[in-house]
């Protein structure tokens, strides 16, 4: 059996060829949102029909090769089934499969094709990185820019897992608000770092909205996924610790079943700021970081 992971490595891109990246994250996004359009006026979410529909149009308005377009039908079609109204699709990834990803171990540079044709550029990535895509023969990657203008690649790679072994103990795992996680060997997370956090931005928003001046806006912009990528870097953290102790005690890992839980908070009476705090509470995520952890240690 095996795992896939995402590695995310930092591209090296010349000034001469941002332009043409950016060009090309355009075409990819117009493409998604031309399919998009179509998908919702005829009511069509299959793939194939999809294809038969926008695939020579798209490709004539957007001048995008073909495996770019047959991968922003997948990106339509998948959004949709993950979250419930896609309201644009913005130039900022543009997926990438076999035919237009190629990654060369020897000296670590990746060939990424783009609107004019294929373009290799070096990979700024460490050790970590380098593990893990060490003998990888990848067919999928994501290109992506962030807000800072910086361009990344999250290259998805199968790591084999080893078999997962019987032994007669078990670390228990609690779910709260209050702490985060607590374990039946000792270890605890308080979740009142996290709570601060999510008050304080709260707030900020809060006040932030009620302004509605351009400046206003530009302000929520810059705090957006700040308390997500805090929230992330915790799970991350607490994943890896409950890893490491259920291998150092040769322990299987069993966590409390929470399924339904906001659904039913929801229907009780409870102030504004409580029904915030239990919708923004990330346990689901905690237990997908220790799921894919665990399988990689067995």
């Amino acid at each position: 059996m095996s795992q896939t992971i995402s590695v995310r490595c930092k591209r090296v891109v010349p000034v001469e060829f941002r332009p043409e990246i950016d060009r090309t994250l355009q075409a990819f996004a117009d493409a998604c949102n031309q399919i998009l359009e179509v998908a919702r006026r005829e009511r069509v979410w299959n793939v194939t029909k999809l294809h038969h529909l926008t695939y020579h149009p798209v490709r004539t308005a957007t001048g995008l090769k073909a495996n770019h377009v047959c991968q922003a039908l997948r990106r339509v079609v998948g959004n949709a089934k993950a979250v419930k109204q896609i309201h644009k699709f913005r130039p900022t990834s543009l997926s990438l499969d076999v035919r237009t990803f190629t990654y060369r171990e020897s000296d670590q540079s990746v060939g990424v094709t783009l609107l004019n044709g294929r373009v290799w550029f070096s990979l700024k990535i460490g050790g970590y990185q380098m593990a893990l895509l060490r003998g990888q023969k990848p067919t999928s990657a994501t290109l992506s820019k962030t807000k800072q203008g910086d361009y990344y690649l999250n290259i998805a790679v199968d790591l084999p897992t080893p078999p997962t072994g019987k032994t007669p103990k078990v670390i228990g795992v609690g779910l709260g608000r209050r702490d985060i996680a607590t374990a039946s060997n000792g270890r605890s997370w308080s979740g009142q770092a996290i709570q601060d956090v999510r008050d304080r931005f709260g707030r900020v928003r809060a006040s932030v909205q009620a302004k509605r001046t351009r400046s206003s806006r530009r302000l929520l912009r810059r705090l957006s996924g700040r308390e997500r990528r805090y929230q992330t870097h915790l799970n991350h953290c607490i994943s890896k610790t409950l890893v490491q102790d259920a291998v150092r005690e040769n322990a299987v890992l069993a966590f409390e079943d929470l399924s339904g839980i906001r659904q039913s908070l929801n229907r009780k009476r409870r102030s504004k700021t409580e029904r915030r705090r239990t919708n923004s509470w990330a346990f689901y995520q905690l237990r997908l970081f220790v799921e894919y952890k665990a399988r990689l240690s067995g």
